[in-house]
């Protein structure tokens, strides 16, 4: 999707809801264009996010509606979707915009998050509405089971790193927030019952090299070996310190810790994601992705 253009394939059958995708393709489309032109890119954001909030508004109200009147049976997860994207991305990314004045950086964050989130809802999540397609978001997590891990990964980001995190989504499906320079890892844990879950971390690498760059007192420019290996090591004591405010791996042990490129990491997900999946922006030193696959 480089060039976001309107296709068939996308449609769900309902010629309203199908109507205002394709508009939302448009919006975006738009976006992507202007923002080429840096002379124009400040202004093109702070037009174009009022109106895709706008827009997004109009159009959840009216495709929940539809739902309700054909008593769609994933209506709350869908709903739930709708309400993290409308109450918590939106704004979170209009914030980081306002307070980096438009930087190349948060541009891009807003871009890659908003085309990212409308490919994968608009082709799965919503097609599924009309039995096209299945849904990948199966589980979710209570509330308070969230808001715990939000709290504990937002202290042990502060306490390993020194970052100060904020929460973008509570349901991350894997859109590119660093044109695919991320540096992911695959914790694999299995209890002595033999139940297994994997813990998966997604770090943009301009997070990773200030992170590390603060914490040795220099600079580091590149992601080299050096850094890949105290990344896999520091993963691992993320995890355990998670672990400690939320119970995630008490009663499991450390099989394999796996580097894996943003494309490997985007594919285990192939299938369905997990009820665990959230984003952080770092204080506006990179963004941070936390997954939990059970």
């Amino acid at each position: 999707m480089n060039e976001l253009k309107w296709n068939d394939r996308f449609n769900i059958g309902v010629e309203s809801v199908d109507k205002a995708h394709q508009r939302l393709f448009s919006i975006v489309g738009k976006l992507i264009n202007l923002n080429e032109d840096t002379a124009k890119q400040q202004h093109a954001c702070q037009e174009g996010i009022k109106y895709f909030k706008n827009y997004t508004l109009k159009h959840f109200a009216d495709e929940e509606a539809y739902m309700q009147s054909i008593e769609y049976d994933k209506y709350d997860m869908h709903k739930h979707l709708h309400d993290n994207m409308r109450d918590k991305t939106i704004p979170a990314l209009e914030q980081e915009l306002e307070e980096q004045n438009y930087s190349t950086e948060s541009v891009q964050h807003f871009l890659g998050i908003c085309v990212g989130w409308l490919n994968a809802h608009i082709m799965i999540e919503d097609r599924a509405i009309t039995g096209r397609t299945a849904n990948k978001w199966v589980h979710r997590a209570s509330d308070d089971e969230m808001k715990s891990l939000e709290k504990a990964l937002i202290q042990v980001l502060h306490d390993l790193f020194r970052l100060n995190a904020k929460l973008i989504s509570v349901h991350y499906s894997c859109e590119d927030f660093s044109s695919g320079n991320a540096l992911c890892y695959r914790l694999n844990y299995k209890s002595a019952t033999g139940e297994r879950i994997q813990v998966f971390l997604a770090y943009e690498e301009r997070m990773i090299l200030r992170a590390l760059g603060d914490m040795l007192g220099k600079k580091i420019s590149r992601v080299d070996k050096t850094v890949v290996y105290a990344m896999r090591v520091l993963s691992q004591k993320l995890v355990d310190c998670v672990a400690a405010f939320f119970e995630l791996t008490g009663a499991y042990e450390l099989e394999r810790n796996d580097v894996l490129t943003f494309e490997q990491f985007i594919r285990t997900f192939d299938k369905e994601f997990p009820p665990y999946s959230l984003l952080f922006n770092t204080g506006g030193k990179g963004y941070f992705a936390f997954c939990i696959k059970k």
